[in-house]
């Protein structure tokens, strides 16, 4: 590769990582019920409702599953992918191998998601415990339906909360069997934002 196929590459991972975080973002709130009128969740909406509102026309959520957001996540990352390998002179590269890489890549994601969520909410409980920044608060809202089962497994030891190393465990036993899934599907990790 040259340096216009490196920076290129770049580009277009760092755009569409950062956006497909965001529309991931939404999803897990809404999958979540956090609260709609935090400022946080608001930037989420308007920053994906041009996009979204076409697709949710097609499809509609059923509860608080916004399958919307899941399609145009697979999309942009459908567009991300071709994009990518024409930068790096591939021809185009078969939809349902595109599909199932760029499916792994948003797993990927979510899963970078939740623990870095999880390791931001773990150090501000202890930096600022009672800090009601409507960050704060969204990201407690995003982490407890994760830990919620974890904490019903665990019995109580004395105020100290040891569910979020069972949530590591579970996460990185997930990023084990997606890096194998990965390697089994061949996926070039150039090509595919969140990998």
């Amino acid at each position: 590769m040259n340096a216009f196929a490196d920076a290129g590459t770049f580009l277009i991972q760092a755009l569409a990582s950062i956006y497909l975080v965001i529309v991931l973002l939404r999803f897990l709130l809404q999958l979540c019920g956090a609260d709609f009128y935090n400022p946080v969740s608001q930037f989420a909406h308007k920053a994906t409702l041009p996009l979204l509102a076409p697709i949710r026309k097609l499809f509609p959520p059923y509860r608080n599953i916004d399958f919307a957001s899941v399609i145009l996540a697979l999309l942009l990352q459908w567009i991300a992918i071709q994009v990518t390998a024409s930068i790096n002179g591939n021809p185009l590269i078969n939809v349902f191998y595109v599909l199932w890489w760029g499916f792994l890549g948003l797993v990927s994601m979510l899963i970078n998601i939740y623990i870095y969520g999880l390791l931001a909410a773990i150090i501000l409980s202890w930096v600022a415990p009672h800090n009601p920044h409507p960050a704060i608060s969204l990201l407690w809202q995003l982490m407890e339906p994760v830990l919620a089962p974890f904490r019903r497994l665990l019995p109580s030891l004395g105020g100290l909360d040891f569910s979020p190393i069972l949530v590591f465990l579970v996460l990185n036993v997930l990023r084990i069997f997606l890096g194998h899934a990965a390697g089994a599907a061949q996926l070039p990790t150039w090509a595919v934002p969140g990998i």
